[in-house]
């Protein structure tokens, strides 16, 4: 029984994963283009506006590096592949 719980947690994890990422790509578009609108509406450019506009560009930026599949592309696994490299 536990190896099925251990076999279901392992299968649904990685899902979670994506699932939680996708929705914060939305998220932050969503939040760019807010603040995009925001800073367009009035006419006015402030220096504010344009630091929250680069700030919030800087951390989807940063979420996108977060993809839950770029593990799987970790030199750690490449190291596994070579380990079974006779010499």
């Amino acid at each position: 029984m536990n190896e099925q719980q251990n076999s279901e947690v392992t299968t649904f994890l990685p899902v979670l994963q994506k699932g939680i990422w996708l929705f914060g790509i939305s998220a932050w578009i969503f939040g760019l283009t807010d603040r995009s609108i925001a800073l367009f509406a009035d006419g006015y450019l402030s220096a504010i506006d344009i630091v929250q506009l680069f700030t919030a560009s800087f951390f989807f930026i940063s979420w996108l590096f977060l993809n839950p599949y770029a593990i799987a592309r970790t030199p750690k696994n490449t190291q596994a592949k070579n380990s079974n490299i006779k010499i």
